[in-house]
């Protein structure tokens, strides 16, 4: 196991990350995009995006980018290369605000997030159909791990944190249990060649009806690529 440092809410850090990693000259078999933050304060990245939508998204969404060209070269037709992106059931109630992605006509917490694990799904359903158009041998898939007992929590009401404390071990996932279904994912046979899923407890299911909108799907995306700046490419194709 090797360790490169990979800050997701610094544009300038993931881009270093990246050329430290194709040094290397190694192939990518796996990308498994989960970091993120959970109801914290109105605050700002260093690039002065609204922290849920920086980190949680644009960031994925930049290394994931910059990363393609390795995964296309190292999936094969009996093997493809895996893009697991890890999002949430809290997805179904978010809304995506295309005029105010940065939240800052009117910020709450819970909106934010909500909006950036919808925005994750959106982004992994037009990667792959992108994926699929250029013939490349790389799926994307997307999951929700569940309520999982970490410190994703620690901004959350402290009423909430004691109900938490007192009924984790009845309720939440273990992180090896909320795991589970990202592994699944990324190795599992049954899921070769398999893209453009939304999954939850290794079975596919249905996510919110708002994140099969193509048109949708096509705006997040030439708007991220405006934002992280980076050639938008995928407006070419249909």
């Amino acid at each position: 196991v090797e360790f490169l440092y990979c800050d997701l809410a610094s544009m300038k850090s993931i881009r270093q990350f990246v050329q430290q990693f194709r040094a290397k000259n190694c192939p990518l078999h796996v990308l498994v995009n989960n970091a993120g933050v959970m109801l914290v304060p109105e605050r700002k990245t260093e690039d002065g995006f609204e922290e849920h939508f920086g980190l949680n998204y644009l960031g994925h969404f930049l290394l994931t980018n910059l990363l393609l060209d390795t995964l296309k070269q190292s999936g094969t037709h009996s093997h493809n290369a895996r893009i697991i992106t890890v999002s949430s059931a809290t997805h179904y109630v978010g809304k995506l605000h295309l005029n105010d992605l940065q939240s800052r006509c009117s910020y709450s917490p819970h909106g934010a997030y909500a909006q950036s694990k919808l925005a994750l799904v959106l982004f992994t359903y037009r990667l792959q159909h992108l994926l699929t158009a250029n013939g490349s041998h790389v799926t994307a898939n997307v999951v929700d791990p569940g309520v999982v007992n970490t410190e994703l929590y620690k901004h959350v009401f402290w009423v909430v944190k004691v109900v938490k404390w007192m009924t984790a071990w009845l309720f939440f996932k273990t992180p090896e249990e909320g795991a589970s279904t990202t592994i699944y994912a990324a190795v599992s046979p049954e899921m070769e060649g398999a893209g453009g899923c939304y999954l939850y407890n290794e079975e596919r299911t249905k996510s919110a009806a708002v994140a099969y909108d193509e048109e949708l799907q096509r705006r997040l995306w030439t708007e991220s690529c405006k934002m992280v700046g980076i050639s938008d490419e995928a407006s070419r194709l249909p």
